[in-house]
C-alpha cells in the first residue's frame, strides 16, 4: 500500500504545476465564498502541509549547518528587505493608485521561502543544506518579521491585529515546523517511507484543496477584461524578478559554487504562494489575494526555464 502511495506521491510531485492549475480552476468554478469555516479549514491544511515537509528534516542536521549561517541570512536580507521594496516599486509604477494591487504585490514578495524550492534545488543539484536552513529559518522567524514589515510599510493604510496575525503564522508554519523536526530526531527518521508516501500524497491533496479553496474566494474581485491581462503580464514579471534577485545576490560572494547559486535563484525567487493566499485573505480586504493567487500560474513555469538555462549554460552537470 505504501508503494501505491509513494508512487501516486511521486506522480503528482512530477506534475505540481497541473495539480495547482487544476485547483485553481476548480476554485474557480466552485467559487466557495469565504467564511469563517473555510479560513480555519486552510489554516489546519496549511499546518499539516509545513508538518509533512518538517518530518524530513533534522534538528541535528539544522544546527550543524547554523554554524556557518552567513549565506542563508544573506537569502533571508534579499527575499524579506530587498525583494518587497522592488515589489513596491513595481506597484507603484503601474498601478500608483490601487493601494490594494500594490498591497497584494508586496505580500507576494515579502513571504517565506516556498517549500516547493526543495523540490527544485533538489531537481538542478543545488545545495540542499543550505535550501532546508534557509527555509526553516525562515518559517521560524516570518511569525515575528512579517507583522512588524506590515506595521513599518502599511500600517498607516491597513490595519492589523498584529497578535493575532503572529499566533496564525506560529500555528501555520513555526510549530508544525519544530514539531516535525523533533519527531524526525526521535524516531530517528524512521518515518521517511511515511512522509514520501501517504504523508507527501495527502499534503498534495492538501495543497489542491486548500488552492481551490483560496480560489473560490476571490471569484468576485475578477474581472475578465483587459485590465486582469495587463495584471498577469505584471505578476510574471515581477515573479521573474525574484529568480534575477537570487543571481543577482549570489555576485557579491567570493568563490561562490554552482550549487549554492542553484540555491539561492530557488530560494529567493519561490515564496509560498498558499502562505501568501491565506495571509491575504485573512487580513486584508480580498482584492488584495488576488495578485498573490495570480501568482501561482508563474512559478513553476519561470523555475522550470531557469532549470533549462542552468542546464544549457553549464552550470549544473544534469536534470533528474
Amino acid at each position: 500500500m505504501l508503494n501505491r502511495f509513494a508512487a501516486w506521491n511521486s506522480w503528482l510531485g512530477r506534475r505540481m504545476f497541473l495539480l495547482v492549475i487544476a485547483a485553481i480552476g476548480a476554485g474557480f468554478i466552485t467559487a466557495i465564498p469565504k467564511s469563517a469555516l473555510t479560513s480555519r479549514l486552510v489554516v489546519i491544511l496549511f499546518a499539516y502541509m509545513t508538518f509533512i515537509s518538517a518530518l524530513d528534516t533534522s534538528i541535528k542536521d539544522f544546527f550543524r549547518v547554523l554554524k556557518k549561517p552567513w549565506i542563508a541570512v544573506w537569502i533571508l536580507i534579499l527575499v524579506h528587505f530587498v525583494m518587497p521594496f522592488v515589489a513596491w516599486g513595481i506597484g507603484i509604477i503601474f498601478y500608483p493608485q490601487d493601494i490594494y494591487t500594490r498591497t497584494g504585490f508586496l505580500i507576494q514578495a515579502a513571504i517565506p521561502i516556498a517549500v516547493t524550492s526543495l523540490i527544485w534545488t533538489s531537481i538542478v543539484s543545488g545545495d540542499m543544506a543550505l535550501s532546508i536552513v534557509a527555509i526553516t529559518m525562515d518559517t521560524i522567524i516570518s511569525p515575528f518579521l512579517l507583522p512588524l514589515f506590515f506595521s513599518i510599510v502599511l500600517g498607516k493604510t491597513v490595519q492589523l491585529d498584529y497578535i493575532s496575525m503572529i499566533w496564525e503564522l506560529m500555528l501555520m508554519v513555526s510549530l508544525p515546523s519544530l514539531t516535525g523536526m523533533i519527531i524526525h530526531d526521535l524516531t530517528n527518521n524512521r518515518l521517511s517511507k511515511l512522509t514520501s508516501s501517504i504523508g507527501g500524497f495527502s499534503s498534495k491533496i492538501a495543497i489542491f484543496l486548500m488552492v481551490a479553496l483560496n480560489a473560490g474566494s476571490i471569484v468576485p474581485e475578477i474581472h475578465w477584461d483587459l485590465g486582469l491581462a495587463r495584471l498577469l503580464v505584471i505578476i510574471g514579471l515581477l515573479v521573474a524578478c525574484g529568480f534575477i534577485l537570487g543571481f543577482l545576490g549570489s555576485l557579491p560572494l567570493r568563490q561562490i559554487n554552482p550549487a549554492t547559486l542553484v540555491t539561492m535563484v530557488y530560494t529567493i525567487g519561490m515564496r509560498n504562494i498558499s502562505f501568501g493566499v491565506v495571509l491575504a485573505m485573512a487580513y486584508f480586504p480580498v482584492k488584495v489575494a488576488v495578485p498573490v493567487t495570480l501568482a501561482t500560474f508563474f512559478q513553476h513555469p519561470i523555475a522550470g526555464i531557469v532549470a533549462q538555462l542552468f542546464k544549457k549554460h553549464g552550470k549544473i552537470d544534469s536534470i533528474a
